[in-house]
């Protein structure tokens, strides 16, 4: 007898999404129309309802302030998403962040802290990996347990360290740490000075663009421009290099990936990890940053927006860095004006879900072009017969417009085909 031997194809190398067969992206100039449209739309707002705060310098500047953790957090979903690993722990991670980068901060000089701030989040990104990727634990309980574990964490040791001694004797207390110095910023003087002068005179678009260039020039912290480079630095290391093609594999399919050589608990590790590093740095910011101490609840929900940043973004770093603009926006606006910027908001957004109806309806998709024209004439008759909005409503506009955008963009989503799915080394055999 002659034993034949069926011949078995090698594996198929794994499909990574970000390529150019996937759906089409937006080109570069359909972008700059978009952006144009839009500040155009907040230029009539302005002109209409008189909320010259809108596009101001100050509200700009921020809306980047209150954007950077968000995009930070949302950066750093994207890495563990990416090799396949959800990160629900990321508002641990950030509550780690706040409290090492403040504690260390206020004792050295804050770029420690940035540093110690970091290396704390490192560490609850440590914790989710073992927990997720060694032990196979569900993503969504280990990041739970972790957000828990970092606010308890937290909690008993600011009353520890914060609440005597030299400490206690520099304004520390059991729910915040004493002051730490500002991170530097900077300024460019000649061109800061001229767009401020242009934005007084409140000119139609022209007034407009000048405040948002301005409050993107003005007081800027070293920190942001640090975030700026990390967003840019990430989709160079994840589609740019052979390092993130491995990596991205890991999260569309790991069986393949290990079958070309690939060791996909290492780059799992790895992603998680500089996940948390990222979601540590968001922290670090907003207790160096934004307001120079450590104070219990600081984060207030900002991981969890930043993981619906990344989801808006369809996890890639240009759309999540919209979607954190777009959420920092809002919670800039609602904490420097209140109700009547809020309120004028309300135009803005009849005009937006007017055009998200037609074209609804343009494509035929009829039970949402309808409620979305319903809701337009709702938020019209709700802008025409008030003079503000309640202040409850105010103080939840981030997390009004973070279940809105998630709502509007929920169809084009696409997140990576094994994200959230155990692994083990060999399954594939």
């Amino acid at each position: 007898m002659t034993a034949t031997a069926t011949s078995t194809p090698p594996p198929a190398a794994p499909k990574v999404s970000g390529g150019k067969s996937g759906r089409s992206r937006l080109s570069f100039p359909v972008l700059l129309l978009i952006i144009a449209g839009v500040l155009l739309a907040l230029s009539a707002v302005r002109a209409i309802t008189g909320a010259q705060d809108v596009t101001s310098a100050g509200q700009i500047s921020a809306a980047l302030a209150m954007a950077v953790p968000i995009g930070l957090a949302g950066l750093g979903g994207l890495w563990s998403e990416r090799a396949g690993v959800v990160n629900i722990g990321l508002e641990g991670m950030m509550i780690l962040g706040t409290f090492f980068g403040a504690w260390a901060g206020w004792q050295t000089s804050p770029w420690i802290g940035v540093l110690a701030g970091v290396i704390g989040g490192m560490l609850g990104g440590l914790l989710h990996a073992v927990a997720t990727i060694t032990f196979g634990v569900d993503h969504i309980i280990s990041g739970i347990a972790i957000n828990i574990l970092a606010l308890g964490f937290t909690t008993y040791f600011a009353k520890l360290w914060f609440n005597s001694g030299e400490a206690a004797a520099k304004g520390g207390s059991p729910k915040q740490s004493p002051p730490a110095d500002e991170i530097t910023s900077v300024t460019i003087p000649g061109l800061s000075d001229g767009l401020h002068s242009i934005e007084k005179h409140h000119w139609f678009f022209v007034s407009d663009l000048a405040g948002i260039l301005g409050g993107l020039v003005t007081n800027l912290s070293l920190l942001t421009v640090l975030a700026v480079v990390l967003f840019v630095a990430t989709f160079f290391v994840l589609w740019k290099t052979a390092f993130g093609l491995r990596l991205r594999s890991c999260g569309e399919n790991p069986v393949a990936a290990e079958s070309l050589g690939v060791n996909v608990y290492l780059y799992k590790y790895a992603a998680v990890i500089v996940s948390g590093g990222l979601a540590g740095l968001g922290g670090a910011f907003l207790s160096l940053v934004t307001s120079h101490i450590y104070n219990e609840g600081q984060t207030g929900g900002r991981g969890y927006i930043g993981l619906a940043a990344m989801i808006f973004g369809n996890w890639r770093p240009g759309g999540l860095a919209m979607g954190a603009g777009l959420f920092g926006f809002a919670d800039a606006l609602q904490l420097r004006n209140g109700g009547q910027s809020v309120h004028a908001l309300l135009l803005l957004l009849f005009v937006v879900l007017v055009g998200i109806a037609g074209w609804k309806l343009y494509r035929k998709s009829y039970t949402q072009g309808v409620i979305s024209a319903v809701v337009a004439a709702v938020v019209l008759v709700w802008y025409l017969g008030t003079d503000s909005v309640p202040t409850e409503f105010v103080s939840a506009t981030p997390y009004i417009v973070t279940l809105l955008v998630l709502s509007l963009s929920a169809q084009r989503l696409r997140m990576p085909k094994a994200d959230g799915m155990r692994y083990r080394k060999g399954q594939g055999k």
